[in-house]
């Protein structure tokens, strides 16, 4: 390693911690006295992704976090609920320990994660992953989440068209 300002391979390491999956080093070059940070990561084998057409790319986490943080925009989900999620279905992905995988696995992994965190981020990610076209797809889509949750996900007539409010008629007395 050499440093970013001088190029000089004469480094140490000032101080050393290890963070989720990565190592963080703070540095400092004996010749300018820069100061820099690296990280260190595990290099996984991960496996390639079949997409839908045939074709094969490599397993990228930043495009499950991606999909989970669009479903959950707008909504109280913290950042470290879904990286906790990402890390899941990751392992999850190493633990079965293939060289190819189905996008559609993963894509069920992420639906169950979204199930688990927010229903309406769930319903969202499954209306684009499950290509949705008609509105009865996601009347099933909730009658299978109240159906798991055991209770109902809308109270009987609220669904309803309101109507405008009522206006009492009073009668004057002469």
């Amino acid at each position: 390693m050499q440093c970013p300002r001088c190029d000089s391979d004469r480094l140490v390491v000032i101080d050393s911690r290890g963070e989720r999956d990565e190592i963080r080093r703070r540095r400092e070059c004996l010749a300018c006295q820069y100061r820099f940070t690296t990280y260190e990561r595990i290099e996984l084998e991960l496996p390639m992704i079949i997409k839908k057409d045939g074709s094969r790319e490599p397993f990228n986490r930043n495009k499950i976090r991606a999909g989970l943080l669009k479903a959950c925009e707008k909504r109280s989900i913290s950042t470290e609920k879904i990286d906790q999620a990402v890390d899941q279905i990751e392992q999850k992905i190493l633990s079965a320990c293939v060289k190819e995988i189905q996008s559609q696995e993963i894509g069920a992994q992420v639906m169950n994660a979204l199930r688990e965190l927010d229903q309406i981020a769930f319903v969202r990610f499954a209306s684009v992953y499950l290509e949705f076209s008609q509105v009865n797809q996601f009347a099933e889509t909730l009658a299978s989440l109240e159906q798991d949750s055991g209770k109902k996900l809308f109270k009987s007539g609220q669904n309803k068209a309101r109507r405008g409010p009522k206006k009492a008629l009073s009668k004057r007395k002469k």
